[in-house]
């Protein structure tokens, strides 16, 4: 089974030094980030499938990490925080974040309820094999394109393309990643990335021109809307 990977935002080196060897040991791989903007290029870049969030940091507050993350990513959050607040709690939990743990806090605890948010996510993942956004439904089990409740005619490219998004709806998916899983095994440029995205928002988008499902993220990649952001639209 593939390991999970933990990103660790905390400004104090000492206790991502204590979250990395925790976790570490219980098999996770860890990436850290001392400050708000590292962890978020770190999130947008390397895509972890949990994020231990300090409130505190040097930057930007974890709340506006948390709400940046939010706007284009589904993935398992917890927050770690000296605060013990319900108010703020309340907060952070309408805000997102998927639980709180107060400093201080014992591993077992803070690993028992990683497990816990991480089997919540994939269960959750697993039952909901049918990806929605706004007029487009993509059947991952079935393999079929429907927009509008009417199958899509695809190209195999376009198909493949259309289907890594939606399994990263709502995060960006880089340049980089989608030219090595489009043609893996002959690799094209940016520019054939652009074009393929160009032929996929004629078939799919209102106004190709002003694109309101598959979005680009300038110098990064794209981003397929998630069922929320769609409806939100």
């Amino acid at each position: 089974m593939e390991k999970s990977t933990v990103l660790i935002i905390d400004s104090e080196a000492k206790m991502r030094r204590f979250l990395r060897a925790g976790f570490e040991l219980s098999g996770y791989n860890v990436l850290e980030a001392e400050n708000g903007a590292d962890g978020l290029k770190t999130a947008t870049f390397s895509k972890p499938d949990l994020i231990l969030l300090e409130l505190i940091l040097p930057d930007l507050s974890g709340a506006e990490v948390l709400e940046h993350i939010r706007a284009w990513s589904n993935v398992s959050i917890i927050i770690i925080s000296g605060v013990s607040g319900e108010d703020q709690k309340v907060r952070l939990f309408k805000a997102g974040a998927d639980d709180y743990v107060v400093k201080p806090f014992g591993m077992a605890e803070l690993l028992a309820r990683s497990e816990a948010v991480l089997r919540r996510y994939y269960k959750s993942t697993a039952e909901n094999p049918v990806v929605v956004v706004g007029p487009l439904s993509v059947n991952f089990a079935t393999r079929e394109v429907e927009l509008n409740k009417r199958p899509m005619k695809l190209t195999r490219k376009e198909h493949r393309l259309l289907t890594i998004l939606a399994k990263h709806a709502g995060i960006v998916v880089t340049h980089d990643q989608l030219l090595r899983e489009v043609w893996p095994k002959n690799r094209g440029d940016v520019q054939y990335l652009r074009v393929l995205v160009h032929n996929l928002r004629q078939k799919m988008e209102t106004d190709a021109n002003n694109p309101r499902l598959l979005l680009s993220e300038s110098g990064i990649g794209y981003r397929l809307l998630n069922r929320l952001e769609a409806a939100v639209g």
